[in-house]
């Protein structure tokens, strides 16, 4: 079994020393912490935005839909930095660090005053924005974009990192899935309470002891990831991830008149890394084969076992890895639209300030209505995990239960009757307002109706989430090496910011184009914009079930990172991450 210089440097009980169950701890109460200071910010930041900027309903939700777009694309240059440069360990102490600084700016938006003080402003109307707010509130969401670019890509990676054997075993496998499950259960967890107590606070309190309150467990969550530093397995950057996908696409183009060996072939007629077991390529998408076909090895190949051009010649495990990413984009493709729905929430909170919102004698805040979907997302991580997996798993021969496409699609279905339930749930909402003679006032009073009939559309949004999204993330991390994990987990992130643009298009389209949707949602259809996204659900469903036969069965297409491939044959030896 090939082992690095390095390991062989440092004793064997300091390997086994590192990771395992007691870096867990470490790493799940910074994900808690952060992920209660970033959602307590934007839960309910659609009301920052309309009652303190005093922005149109529409303008609020398309800034809201971009900053959620960068903050879900910068995860996949995170990721290009932690697994090429840095280590995940460094990006996400850097990322948390700019996270920090962001909340800190946008608790100072709420401490300064917005407008300029004018006899029009004191009396109530002609308020003008002071011209440095826009851009402070601007650069604040920026940086906690660009601190979660950092964050989100490499957390739930690193976990698995200290308990990944990286072996194809039912017991590796139902490790990864407990541990993807519990993630996501206690993440459930933490975004209850920031939708319940920190937007109550935001509500109760005001806004800067609301913003405040994020940026104390910002510190807290950077200081116990950092306290744990000395106890984790910190898998080595590698150099040539990136590059290596451009480099195969320019060398297979270079020899795109040079044969191809036959499909019998042996691992001689192709170049390997020096020091890694010697494999062939497989012979799916064979056209990228030449970039790692050898010719002429005296040639093309140095006496230390480099290549002499590598815009020419690549590795086998070059060949493999821009297969694997090119293989998952048509099924990373379906991902876009839960994007935008699960970007969408701010409707939703629009609606419930318009409704009865008292449960005896509390009033739920509008922006705490989706603790809804996280619950039931919660409680069907929980109950698949230790209920139904066993016994599905007997049924199906699956060793996670259902498979990964069985749920990704499902969740997509969901999707589906999520946003026709809304569509319903809003007609009848704006029927009874328009019942109660509320569609002409700017300032209409509250619909009689209780804001309770919005909890299906949420539970079945968090259904969904909890079939596909968490389906996604385990179908990137099983297909990828080890060296792609945090880029395989970033596509999740990169398919919901490109669903958050595409949410933006839409809402865009649709208020210039129809009118649908005004600040006073009395008057508008937003029963009709809930339509047109159901039906673009179920389009969504059928290119899904396409594209999951044009890829093929799952699991047998995984891809092994060229270290490993040396010790398949010995999966009892200790996973091969180098330790920094």
């Amino acid at each position: 079994m090939e082992v690095s210089a390095m390991e062989e440097a440092l004793p064997k009980a300091t390997a086994r020393w590192k990771g395992g169950l007691r870096t867990i701890p470490f790493i799940i109460s910074n994900e808690i912490f952060e992920k209660v200071a970033t959602f307590g910010l934007t839960a309910n930041m659609i009301l920052y935005l309309t009652e303190r900027y005093l922005m149109s309903s529409a303008v609020a939700t398309v800034v809201l839909y971009f900053w959620n777009a960068i903050s879900n694309f910068l995860p996949i240059f995170g990721a290009v930095l932690a697994d090429s440069r840095l280590g995940r360990f460094r990006v996400i102490a850097l990322g948390s660090c700019v996270s920090l600084f962001g909340m800190c700016l946008l608790c100072l938006t709420a401490i300064l005053p917005v407008y300029k003080k004018t006899p029009e402003c004191a009396a109530g109307s002609g308020c003008v924005v002071r011209p440095w707010q826009l851009p402070l509130l601007f650069t604040s969401f920026a940086l906690m974009s660009l601190g979660s670019g950092g964050i989100r890509p490499c957390t739930l990676a690193f976990g698995a990192d200290q308990l990944d054997k990286r072996d194809n075993s039912a017991k590796n496998v139902r490790t990864l899935q407990t541990f993807f499950n519990w993630y996501y259960t206690v993440l459930g967890l933490s975004i209850v309470f920031a939708a319940t107590v920190i937007v109550y606070i935001q509500q109760a309190r005001g806004w800067v002891v609301g913003f405040a309150v994020p940026v104390v467990l910002m510190v807290t969550a950077l200081t116990l990831f950092l306290l744990g530093s000395p106890f984790y397995v910190k898998v080595a950057a590698n150099r040539s991830v990136i590059i290596g996908f451009v480099q195969v696409l320019v060398a297979s183009y270079k020899n795109r008149h040079e044969p191809l060996p036959p499909e019998t072939a042996d691992s001689s007629s192709f170049y390997n890394k020096a020091g890694c077991k010697p494999r062939t390529p497989t012979n799916k998408l064979r056209y990228l084969n030449r970039a790692c076909v050898l010719r002429n090895p005296g040639k093309e190949v140095s006496p230390e076992g480099a290549a002499c051009d590598p815009w020419r010649l690549c590795t086998v495990q070059q060949v493999e890895d821009t297969k694997a990413v090119i293989r998952v984009l048509p099924i990373w493709s379906t991902g876009i639209m839960p994007g935008v729905i699960v970007g969408q929430q701010m409707f939703p909170t629009l609606q419930a300030k318009t409704m009865e919102r008292t449960v005896g004698k509390m009033e739920i805040p509008a922006a705490s209505f989706g603790v809804f979907a996280i619950l039931t997302l919660t409680v069907w991580v929980a109950v698949y995990d230790r209920v139904l997996v066993r016994p599905l798993s007997r049924l199906t021969g699956h060793a996670r239960g259902l498979s990964l496409r069985q749920r990704m699609g499902a969740g997509l279905a969901l999707f589906a009757v999520a946003m026709a339930v809304a569509a319903h749930t809003e007609s009848v909402r704006r029927a009874a307002a328009i019942a109660q003679e509320l569609r002409d006032p700017v300032h209409p009073d509250p619909v009689h109706m209780s804001a309770m009939k919005l909890v299906p559309q949420h539970c079945l949004t968090g259904l969904a989430e909890g079939l596909n999204l968490i389906g996604q993330i385990e179908f990137y991390y099983s297909e990828f090496p080890k060296t792609m994990s945090s880029i395989g987990v970033s596509l999740l992130a990169l398919g919901l910011g490109f669903g958050a643009v595409l949410g933006s298009t839409i809402v865009g389209v649709i208020h210039l184009g129809t009118g649908w949707l005004p600040s006073n949602l009395n008057r508008g259809h937003y029963d009709y914009y809930y339509l047109v996204l159901a039906v673009l659900c179920a389009a969504n469903v059928v290119y899904f079930v396409v594209c999951g036969w044009a890829y093929g069965e799952e699991g047998q297409n995984r891809v092994v990172a060229a270290d490993a491939a040396a010790g398949e044959d010995d999966q009892e030896e200790e996973h091969k991450a180098v330790i920094i």
